[in-house]
């Protein structure tokens, strides 16, 4: 019984530290992709670090590892790793920009990383030299975009409060020191690329909404609307606001109203406890409303409050 009792205290706490993730599609086809390409360097056997991006990438004329370098994991752990912290971490990015310009600029920061750090591996001495490979550089660069874009001055991640522009670093120790083969010069780069990015320094790289949004209609883009269990995020500002907060149309009656008694059953002269609509109404303390006396003066006050009312008279005589 202890133990039961411990596992539910534990995933209770999961539960609270880690919100519910909505999988998005252009998530989804990232993390298919990184599957396909470990297929493929599985079943045919290709040689170790084939795709991984380094200073053998310029020199040999690889431009194709720019590109390609974030879906290649050489182990099945790697992979996995890599891919959960896509999910978790990149869906927030895709939901503020659309799922196709989501995919262009998941593009744009690979090449742009991956050029900078091929440049940097370069000027290294060859004993210091380490591939990169995999998807926490741009995974880390998409959170800093977000981050860069964001109005709010604080973010919280699993129950911790961190200043939005020290969001991206914080991720950046983390999953440099618990995910294995993870490079801290390709990262570092990578987050500065994606605060770069989320500035405005590449606007003139950037998609527009428009354009985005006639994409969405030509095939193979119109393919991910139909993928189950995902969340196809549009382009459109409206057409995202209707998808990510639907509108919430209550039944009626299924909200409380108020409802006042009517004015007959509280004026009547020896009125008694009513029912009105599902109320009990008690009518004020003292009767009803005191009548001017002949040859005076007469001020009535009538106070209502929590089924108290004060009424007093002054009469002049002659």
């Amino acid at each position: 019984m202890k133990q039961n009792e411990y596992l539910k205290m534990v995933f209770g706490v999961f539960k609270d530290c880690v919100p519910a993730i909505s999988i998005t599609s252009g998530g989804v086809v990232v993390v298919l992709l990184s599957c396909v390409l470990f297929a493929i360097q599985t079943s045919f056997s290709l040689s170790d670090g084939i795709f991984s991006l380094g200073a053998d990438s310029l020199q040999n004329g690889h431009v194709h590892v720019l590109v390609v370098f974030p879906f290649y994991h050489r182990t099945a752990a790697q992979l996995f790793l890599n891919a959960a912290a896509l999910l978790f971490l990149c869906c927030g990015a895709e939901k503020g920009v659309g799922t196709i310009r989501f995919l262009l600029l998941f593009l744009l920061l690979s090449t742009t990383t991956g050029l900078l750090y091929s440049f940097l591996d370069l000027l290294q001495d060859a004993n210091m030299r380490s591939p990169a490979d995999g998807l926490i550089p741009v995974t880390l660069s998409c959170v800093a975009v977000a981050a860069a874009r964001s109005m709010m001055p604080r973010s919280f991640l699993c129950g911790l409060s961190f200043p939005t522009m020290a969001l991206p670093f914080a991720l950046l120790v983390v999953c440099t020191a618990l995910i294995p083969r993870s490079v801290l010069p390709c990262n570092v780069i990578a987050v500065l690329v994606g605060l770069a990015f989320g500035s405005g320094w590449f606007s003139l790289l950037d998609m527009s909404e428009t354009r985005a949004t006639v994409l969405e209609k030509v095939i193979p883009f119109r393919f991910l609307k139909t993928i189950r269990g995902v969340t196809f995020v549009p382009a459109s500002v409206e057409e995202r606001r209707k998808t990510l907060l639907p509108q919430i149309n209550p039944s009626p009656g299924s909200y409380p109203v108020q409802s006042y008694a009517p004015l007959s059953s509280i004026h009547s002269a020896h009125a008694t406890a009513t029912m009105y609509e599902g109320w009990q109404n008690f009518p004020p303390v003292g009767g009803s409303v005191p009548v001017a006396a002949p040859g005076g003066h007469n001020h009535g006050h009538s106070h209502g409050h929590f089924g108290q009312s004060c009424s007093h008279s002054h009469g002049l005589h002659q």
